[in-house]
């Protein structure tokens, strides 16, 4: 329950939720720590759980149509992970979520979060909400790297996602930034001359 209280206080930052409704939604859901590398979707798959990251990080990746593996975003510490609109319209996957790091999360199945629902009407509104902001920030962060050339993605990917970067394998920031290593290890090296 203490690790639980995260979620807890995370979640009344956008809503007061009495200790007893909360005690219903811990009913719900379990905690599950992740190695790093662990597939929690495979593409291709129907999204069936909602993960709040306690400690770690998620990527959420896509194989393109020539077979490359392209990191699409990183969800860090207190946000919510799914594939919404397979979670929501049982719709196939295109995507995959993996662990980048070894990770904590908080998980509810969705037969799970819609019982839930049923008991706590306002909570389906609250979700709502938070993924929705959530993957509007996703978007926004990675829009906010379109029409830069690679060094610039770099040099913002290290001044915005600070934390993330200092604990991802440079493969994957690689993928994130669509650049080769061999690349990323030019410009790191290029910037440790200025």
């Amino acid at each position: 329950m203490e690790k639980k209280l995260k979620l807890y206080k995370f979640l009344n930052l956008f809503r007061e939720i009495p200790e007893s409704d909360f005690e219903v939604i811990s009913k719900h859901c379990h905690i599950a720590t992740f190695p790093t590398g662990t597939v929690l979707l495979e593409e291709g798959k129907v999204a069936k759980q909602l993960f709040f990251v306690l400690d770690g990080i998620l990527k959420i990746k896509a194989t393109t149509d020539k077979g490359i593996d392209v990191i699409h975003f990183f969800v860090k510490e207190n946000k919510f992970c799914t594939i919404l609109y397979s979670f929501l319209g049982g719709d196939m996957s295109r995507e995959s979520i993996i662990t980048a790091v070894d990770t904590e999360l908080v998980v509810f199945s969705k037969q799970e979060l819609e019982l839930v629902f049923k008991q706590l009407p306002y909570f389906e509104g609250l979700i709502q909400t938070i993924t929705h902001q959530t993957l509007l920030e996703k978007i926004k962060v990675r829009n906010s790297y379109m029409g830069e050339d690679a060094t610039a993605r770099y040099l913002k990917f290290i001044t915005q996602q600070p934390e993330i970067m200092l604990r991802l394998p440079l493969s994957d920031v690689a993928s994130y930034l669509g650049i080769t290593q061999q690349s990323l290890s030019r410009i790191r090296r290029d910037i440790s001359h200025l």
